[in-house]
């Protein structure tokens, strides 16, 4: 009956396995999107000219500036409209593949983006699964935007930047798109000065040391270039105008040319040593009470034929004759920006014909750090209605004494992405490292915690919910073979920690595998940090509750069984080399994609796959695990090297007593039994019935023993024997 039974399960489950390979069959070899194609020079040129339709010409792709990124230059006759560049050419930032994933930007000379295009890619998760398009509209998402702009990939909630929505399973590859759009497009403006941005370290505005005040006399601050001055003759301006038709006909005499045309002076009166030496105390006090905030007050004064102030004048109009230049910028004053000068108190003040007060207002972000001109406009009528213009420049440049020069605002680097990805995910670091604390405090207190069946039992089941409902489905930290072959890729060639940085979840799970697979093998993440092991687990668990039938194999087929999840992942790495894309392909082997990653929303094949292999689990635990997971495969090789072997074993285990190899569920342990350690999931259930008195043999049958000493002492009866009753006996 028992031979019947036997042979019947065996039927079953090669029936199952059966089922099982043509599934695999099914996903490996389905039709699955390939690498996408490359965009042409054509059809980037296209989307230039669609994002500036007026442009009547595009020029070359050439550096924007001597040694600097290149770039197309859209032109609309002789006037630039805007520029297209690629990423790849501006900065490369490695995505999930490791590779770039390289975008076409197209920006106005405003710093506005006008088009976006992915132009190549290389992520798995979207020749694999996820719709090329969402990346597609994702990208478009820019257009509109400024280079000055805050975005972030995935900020809903908040206000102060602007938010792009997250690619669902695909959170890394569009944070590196925002990141390379918005880094880039920021460089070009810099190297352009598009948008206000430059190169250059921005000099804030020097102050005025409000405190440093010397009594001085006129000499003294004309002679230090407090108060500087612009003289012109007659001569000057016949110069300025010879060639012209206004110049002067006739010659003039030497005596004409020497005659004074103006005589100027002029100096900030902000300055406390020059504008409470000229105005007095009480005059200075009354005009800085006057001036808003950021104003700047001038004093101009004259002598001469001819007025600075102009005799057109009016109220409500402009100045034409004086006005001041800096860095390029015209600054022009209005009635409003004027105040008579009437009393000077200075020592040695010659006195002047025309004096005034002008007014640089805030807006004009007048620094008087930096080198002005005041520039006097000089016409001269050539008709009844027609004039020729020139003019002059007076120089000036604070005295250093008076300020105060801030240090230079150089724009520091952006954060490297990683390190705003793990601000980001502070929440779930922090959590998954209290939950890997845990598992290492269990996994190093075992030998007490297994004295304990309930408490150890409940850690567990709890553990596992976690690793599935937070590690796998709310982090989507599901480890894959592609990491370990993305790892061996990136030694081989330009081995970069950022790449593998920039997903915290999977970078601290490889660090604590790394470390607890040296130190005990590879069981503890197999057994307690693989979300799609730890579901199909619980599975099983719940199968064993309801009391349904369970199916193994015979250990002998079970032990060659093994070798097939290390065929593949040969198989795999060798197709790896010639190619990791291919790679990413076939190693949709692993149902952890389809599971976590897109739970569930994907081709029905995939679908079916993973469901398949979760639901198997109701017959008999872990069929993936044992057989087919390349990743346990990968992990097992370097754990033979582990320090530790901490599972316990009794010279009666294996002969004559076999209950741990029975009761192993995934059957690791051999019929002599030996744990294979490549095999153990470190679930600890050997290690609770070790302790127990109940059920492991030998205990059992020293329990006994000790029981039968016990009560054969409480048979022999106690007898007092009296010294007197002996006595008279004898």
């Amino acid at each position: 009956m028992e031979l019947s039974d036997s042979s019947h399960m065996i039927r079953s489950f090669k029936k199952h396995l059966i089922s099982l390979f043509c599934l695999m069959a099914v996903v490996l070899f389905s039709p699955v999107a390939s690498a996408m194609v490359t965009v042409s020079d054509d059809q980037k040129l296209e989307t230039i000219n669609a994002a500036f339709p007026q442009a009547s010409s595009v020029g070359k792709k050439q550096p924007v500036a001597e040694g600097k990124m290149l770039a197309w230059t859209a032109y609309k006759g002789d006037e630039v409209l805007g520029y297209g560049f690629e990423t790849d050419d501006v900065t490369k930032i490695p995505a999930y593949s490791g590779k770039p994933v390289n975008t076409l930007i197209v920006m106005d000379t405003e710093g506005k983006i006008r088009a976006t295009r992915i132009l190549e890619h290389h992520e798995p998760i979207l020749l694999v699964g996820i719709p090329e398009q969402k990346l597609f509209d994702f990208a478009a998402a820019y257009e509109g935007l400024n280079v000055t702009d805050k975005v972030r990939v995935g900020a809903g909630n908040n206000d102060d930047v602007i938010n792009v929505d997250v690619v669902a399973g695909a959170t890394v590859t569009v944070m590196v798109v925002n990141e390379a759009i918005m880094r880039s497009a920021r460089k070009v403006a810099q190297v352009l000065g598009i948008a206000g941005l430059s190169e250059q370290a921005v000099v804030p505005p020097a102050t005025i040391k409000p405190d440093v005040f010397a009594k001085a006399d006129w000499n003294t601050l004309t002679g230090d270039g407090s108060i500087r001055r612009l003289m012109l003759v007659e001569g000057d301006i016949d110069k300025a105008f010879e060639g012209t038709e206004a110049a002067t006909k006739g010659n003039r005499t030497a005596e004409q040319q020497q005659r004074m045309f103006i005589d100027m002076y002029y100096a900030p009166l902000n300055v406390p040593s020059i504008g409470r030496n000229l105005l007095g105390d009480d005059q200075y006090q009354w005009l800085m009470g006057e001036l808003g905030e950021g104003d700047q007050a001038l004093a101009v004064m004259g002598e001469g034929q001819y007025s600075f102030k102009g005799n057109g004048y009016v109220r409500g109009g402009i100045f034409d004759r004086t006005q001041l230049q800096q860095a390029g910028k015209a600054i022009s004053f209005h009635d409003t920006d004027y105040y008579r000068l009437d009393d000077v108190y200075i020592e040695g003040f010659p006195g002047f014909r025309e004096m005034a007060i002008f007014i640089v207002r805030n807006q004009y972000d007048f620094d008087l750090g930096t080198p002005w001109q005041l520039e006097l406009l000089v016409r001269r009528q050539i008709g009844a209605l027609d004039s020729i213009f020139t003019s002059f420049n007076g120089d000036y440049l604070t005295p250093e004494k008076y300020l105060d020069r801030p240090e230079p605002i150089v724009e520091p680097e952006p954060e490297a992405l990683w390190v705003s990805i793990w601000k980001e995910k502070a929440f779930q670091i922090v959590v998954l490292t209290i939950a890997l604390a845990v598992l290492f405090i269990v996994i190093f207190i075992q030998d007490v915690l297994v004295r304990y069946p309930r408490l150890m039992h409940g850690i567990r089941r709890a553990y596992l919910v976690f690793t599935v409902f937070f590690i796998g489905w709310y982090t989507l930290g599901q480890l894959s073979v592609v990491n370990v072959f993305t790892f061996v890729h990136a030694l081989k060639g330009d081995f970069q920690w950022d790449l593998f940085l920039l997903d915290p979840m999977l970078f601290i799970l490889w660090g604590f595998t790394a470390m607890t697979m040296l130190l005990w093998g590879r069981g503890i993440f197999c057994g307690w940090l693989c979300p799609f092991g730890a579901a199909q687990e619980l599975i099983n668990e719940l199968a064993r509750k309801l009391k349904i039938r369970q199916f193994d194999l015979p250990f002998a087929v079970h032990e060659r069984l093994w070798a097939l999840k290390y065929v593949i992942l040969l198989g795999l790495f060798a197709v790896s080399l010639e190619s990791l894309a291919e790679a990413e392909k076939y190693a949709e082997i692993e149902p952890f994609k389809t599971t976590f990653l897109l739970k569930f929303q994907r081709d029905w094949g995939y679908v079916f796959y993973a469901v398949f292999l979760l639901v198997i689990n109701i017959f008999t635990r872990k069929v993936y695990c044992r057989y087919i997971c390349p990743l346990g495969a990968a992990l097992a090789i370097p754990a033979r090297l582990r320090l530790f072997d901490w599972l316990k074993r009794r010279k009666e285990c294996g002969q004559p007593c076999k209950i741990c190899a029975n009761e192993c569920e995934i059957q690791a342990i051999h019929p002599d039994g030996t744990i294979n350690a490549n095999e153990c999931h470190q679930c600890l259930d050997c290690q609770v019935t070790y302790y127990r008195d109940d059920k492991c043999p030998p205990l059992v049958q020293k329990k006994r023993k000790k029981a039968k000493q016990e009560a054969a002492l409480k048979k022999i009866p106690a007898v007092e024997i009296d010294d007197l009753t002996v006595q008279s006996g004898a």
